[in-house]
C-alpha cells in the first residue's frame, strides 16, 4: 500500500503533468485537450459558441438548406418520402434549385440531379434534421417533431442544435472513400483553434493537417484510407475533404482557393476563415488552472 503522503505527492505530480502547456497541442494543457476532445462546447470548455445576427445567418449555406427543407416540412404538414425513406424528386429539385450549397458536377452536366443521394449537400440536410431531433417519419411520411417547430423558429438554437451534432454525431466518413476513421471528426475543437489563431492568413490546408496529426499522431495508424497509395498524403486529403470542402466550407467558416499549381486530380487547397467565424467562434487562450470538474 502507497502511504498516504507519497499518494498526495503524485497525485499533485500528475495534477501538474496534465496542466503543463505542450507544444503540440498550441500551448494547450493535457486536460485542457481532454476537454477539447470529449467536451468541446461544454460551458467550461475553451471553445465557445456565440450568438449571430440575422444577416450572418445567411451566411451559412447548410443552416439555410436545413431551415427552408425544414419550413417546406411545417407549410405541407408532412411530406410522403419513397420507398427507400428519402425526399421525393420534386422535393429534391426545389432545394437544389434554391442554390445554397451547389455542385459543380451537376452544374456541368457531368450527371443528373435524380434523386436525394445526388446531392451530397440535400442528403446531408435531411440527416441533420433526423438526428437532431426535429423530424420524425411515421408510415414514411417526415413531418416535423413538437421540439423541431420551436427550434426552427429561432436561428440560434438551431444553427448551434446543427452544428453540434455535425460535430459530434454524424459520421463524417459516411459521404467519402476514404475509409471508416476518425481523421478530422476526433479533435475537431483543435482544428477550430487553429483556425482562430492562423486562419486570417492563407494558408495550404496541409499546414493544419501537419499540426493535426502532429497533435494525434495515433490517427495516423487508424484504419487507412483506400483511395490513394501515398499514406501521408490519403491521410492529409482525408483531412483536408472532410474538415474544410466538407465541414466548414458548407458552414460558412472558411474559404478555400484551389492550388492550381498542383494539376487536376490533387486536392490542395489554400484555406482562410471568413469574418464570420470569429463572430460565430470564441476560443480562450490556454489556461494554467484549467479544470473541467473544478
Amino acid at each position: 500500500m502507497i502511504p498516504e503522503e507519497l499518494q498526495r505527492h503524485l497525485e499533485k505530480m500528475m495534477l501538474t503533468m496534465n496542466r503543463r502547456s505542450k507544444p503540440e497541442f498550441e500551448g494547450y494543457s493535457p486536460e485542457e485537450m481532454a476537454a477539447i476532445l470529449h467536451s468541446v462546447f461544454h460551458q467550461k470548455s475553451p471553445i465557445q459558441l456565440k450568438h449571430l445576427t440575422d444577416a450572418d445567418y445567411e451566411r451559412i449555406p447548410i443552416f439555410n438548406q436545413v431551415k427552408y427543407l425544414a419550413e417546406r416540412i411545417a407549410e405541407k404538414g408532412e411530406i410522403q418520402l419513397t420507398k427507400k425513406g428519402f425526399l421525393p424528386v420534386k422535393v429534391v429539385a426545389d432545394l437544389y434549385a434554391q442554390g445554397f450549397i451547389k455542385d459543380d458536377y451537376i452544374d456541368s452536366g457531368l450527371y443528373k440531379l435524380y434523386k436525394e443521394t445526388d446531392s451530397l449537400a440535400i442528403n446531408l440536410a435531411h440527416i441533420l434534421l433526423k438526428i437532431s431531433g426535429l423530424t420524425k417519419r411515421p408510415r414514411g411520411k417526415l413531418s416535423l417533431t413538437k421540439a423541431g417547430e420551436k427550434i426552427i423558429t429561432d436561428n440560434n438554437k438551431l444553427l448551434q442544435l446543427i452544428f453540434n451534432k455535425f460535430t459530434t454525431k454524424f459520421n463524417w466518413a459516411y459521404f467519402d472513400g476514404f475509409g471508416q476513421n476518425d481523421v478530422g471528426q476526433l479533435g475537431v475543437g483543435f482544428t477550430l483553434i487553429l483556425l482562430s489563431k492562423y486562419g486570417s492568413e492563407k494558408r495550404p490546408d496541409h499546414f493544419y493537417a501537419e499540426k493535426y496529426f502532429r497533435a494525434f499522431p495515433a490517427l495516423l495508424t487508424s484504419t487507412a484510407p483506400s483511395i490513394y497509395d501515398d499514406l501521408p498524403t490519403d491521410f492529409n486529403s482525408c483531412y483536408s475533404v472532410r474538415t474544410f470542402s466538407r465541414f466548414l466550407n458548407f458552414f460558412g467558416l472558411v474559404d478555400t482557393e484551389p492550388d492550381d499549381k498542383q494539376g487536376l486530380l490533387v486536392r490542395n487547397y489554400f484555406v482562410t476563415k471568413t469574418s464570420l467565424f470569429d463572430k460565430f467562434i470564441q476560443i480562450a487562450p490556454p489556461n494554467p488552472n484549467f479544470s473541467l470538474n473544478g
